[in-house]
């Protein structure tokens, strides 16, 4: 009986010394596999037909994120506000009450010197009744930037709108 065991130890051992190198080069062909989902372009027909049968693809990258970073929304992490960062809200108690008020910045578009909208102002006052086509065809621009620019003159209370034309506020 031992004559039977040590002969299947010799055969086993000897399969594993005959297995190694192909493992080694599964394992090298494993992490080149790896390092080449991230590069752009299609892969082979072969790669795809084996996909299922290779361990998942590493995680994508968010939109900016350097290569070799993960996405943060897949490790499970929540995006925006940093953790212990108190809002806007929560915070404004406890600042009313060691501060003076001071008005805070709202975040978003920055406001513009308004050469623009003195420029669209000029026009409408020179010809009023004008339409924003008729606009941005003299001050070459496009339309849409107008759509934008006028309704805030209308806010101010410099012009108003009467049908398509723009009229200065009297």
């Amino acid at each position: 009986m031992t004559d039977f065991l040590d002969e299947k130890r010799r055969e086993i051992n000897d399969r594993l010394a005959e297995l190694k190198p192909l493992i080694d080069e599964y394992t090298r062909l494993e992490a080149a596999a790896t390092a080449l989902a991230g590069v752009r372009g299609s892969a082979p027909a072969a790669a795809r037909a084996n996909a299922t049968a290779a361990p998942a693809a590493p995680a994508k990258r968010g939109p900016g994120r350097p290569r070799g970073s993960k996405s943060r929304t897949t490790t499970g992490k929540r995006r925006g506000r940093p953790p212990g960062r108190k809002t806007e809200t929560a915070a404004a108690p406890a600042a009313a009450a060691t501060t003076a008020a001071t008005p805070r910045r709202r975040a978003g578009r920055r406001k513009g010197s308004g050469t623009r909208a003195a420029q669209a102002l000029s026009f409408v006052t020179g010809q009023p009744g004008i339409t924003i086509p008729e606009l941005a065809a003299k001050m070459g621009i496009k339309q849409n930037y107008l759509y934008r620019v006028l309704p805030g003159l209308e806010q101010e209370k410099k012009i108003k709108k009467q049908g398509r034309g723009w009229h200065p506020q009297s």
